[in-house]
């Protein structure tokens, strides 16, 4: 539950090092600041996506090939069991921090750092337990950092920069993942260098935008309290208090779960419904991944900077959300590579533009931005990570039921997302 208790007063950090009283955003940001932000979010996305497109899966099948998809369900799972406490609990640290670095800087560079240990586990694993330990290090480690990054936008950038920034933060997703994914296929001899490449240029990010950021201070009288019952408000926004807020969550949610399918479950569906050989998927997904992340970066750009123009995101992410429920279906009746990677690219083009315009959404909507931004960053996080630990707990029932048809898994994941394009349209105030 959130309380309504005074505002936190917070002082920005100019480079001598004194507090001052800040003010909402309401300059614009430079395009150096935006470059280097979304640099820190393709790094840290070079480094937590390709674990799970590719990484996880070649490990698994190294470690317990006998038991792949049981073994890969539980480490995804319950690493994201670890994703959903860590990313509203640290949101939520972040808030009420009083380092004389700032509020937002501990925890970048935190993140990046436990980063580098929880891949550095994954990559020396002998055991599925090893594995399973080093991707909840991982999880949480690049969640805090996730949880500054998202709070960083809300603190810096203003209204009418957000669809346009959102863009830009779009963009580093498919930019992350590309870069990932090829490095694990060029750096696939050797297994440390194959995770800790990524890692490291993940934590170079974070340092440059550490060193750059206009960071806000908030004095330690001005410090709320943190409870019990702060700590569970830390996971919970009332819907029926904020309801455009709740259906926001309840859309990405929806279109998550869509998405958790996809990637969880796309080296599987290579080998067992296209019949691709084991040896052979690194490179098939790295070029799904290609092909979806172009059309990511393509349309997250357009898609931004055209509901900035417009002044409206609700029409852009329920459409967005129908087109990816259309290329779900046609990723699951694929009868070849090629339309595979057809059904790939609609999936690109329609996260593209849901993203871009979602955020800028939530931001607009989000309940208490000048107090609590982080941690309620962080609750709507949820939306984005409680899938990955859901979707992997269902799936081996719908295989089972479905005598393993990856199809009628995909079935099953696009109907989910058509869900999401009407769970948008409640949203009041857009």
């Amino acid at each position: 539950m959130i309380d309504d208790t005074a505002e936190a007063a917070l002082g920005g950090l100019p480079q001598g090092g004194m507090a001052v009283e800040a003010t909402w955003p309401a300059r614009q940001v430079d395009w150096l600041f935006i470059v280097v932000y979304g640099v820190a979010y393709t790094g840290l996305w070079m480094a937590l996506l390709p674990p799970i497109l590719t990484g996880l899966t070649m490990r698994v099948h190294e470690l317990a090939p006998a038991h792949a998809t049981a073994s890969l369900s539980l480490v995804v799972g319950v690493g994201a069991l670890m994703a959903l406490f860590g990313n509203p609990f640290f949101g939520r640290l972040s808030d009420r921090t009083t380092s004389r670095f700032g509020m937002r800087r501990p925890w970048l560079i935190a993140g990046a750092l436990g980063g580098v240990v929880g891949l550095a586990v994954i990559a020396t694993a002998v055991s599925v337990p090893q594995l399973l330990l080093g991707w909840c290090i991982t999880q949480l480690a690049y969640n805090a950092e996730l949880a500054a990054l998202a709070a960083i936008f809300a603190d810096q950038v203003p209204a009418s920069q957000r669809g346009t920034v959102s863009g830009i933060v779009g963009i580093s997703l498919p930019l992350g993942m590309i870069s990932g994914t090829f490095l694990m296929q060029a750096l696939a001899d050797s297994t440390l260098a194959m995770f800790l490449v990524a890692a490291v240029i993940a934590l170079i990010s974070a340092l440059i935008l550490i060193w750059l950021l206009p960071d806000q201070r908030l004095a330690v009288a001005q410090r709320q309290r943190y409870g019990w019952r702060e700590l569970l408000g830390s996971y919970w926004i009332n819907p029926l208090r904020f309801p455009d807020f709740g259906w926001a969550w309840s859309s990405r949610f929806l279109l998550y779960a869509g998405i958790a399918v996809l990637m969880t479950y796309q080296g599987l569906y290579l080998i067992h419904q296209l019949g691709c050989a084991p040896a052979d998927v690194p490179r098939r997904i790295f070029l799904s991944t290609l092909v979806q992340s172009c059309a990511v970066a393509i349309f997250s750009a357009v898609g931004g900077g055209l509901s900035d123009a417009i002044g409206k995101r609700k029409v852009f992410v329920s459409g967005a959300a129908v087109v990816y429920a259309l290329a779900l279906l046609i990723v699951a009746f694929a009868a070849s590579y090629p339309w595979f990677l057809a059904g790939m690219a609609i999936t690109g083009a329609a996260q593209g533009v849901y993203l871009a315009a979602d955020l800028a959404l939530v931001t607009d909507v989000l309940p208490q931005r000048e107090t609590h931004a982080a941690g309620n960053l962080g609750i709507f996080n949820i939306a984005n990570v409680m899938p990955q630990s859901l979707m992997p707990a269902v799936a081996p029932a719908i295989l089972l039921a479905s005598d393993g048809s990856y199809a009628a898994l995909f079935v099953v994941a696009a109907m989910l997302v058509a869900l999401s394009a009407w769970a948008i349209l409640p949203v009041r105030s857009q």
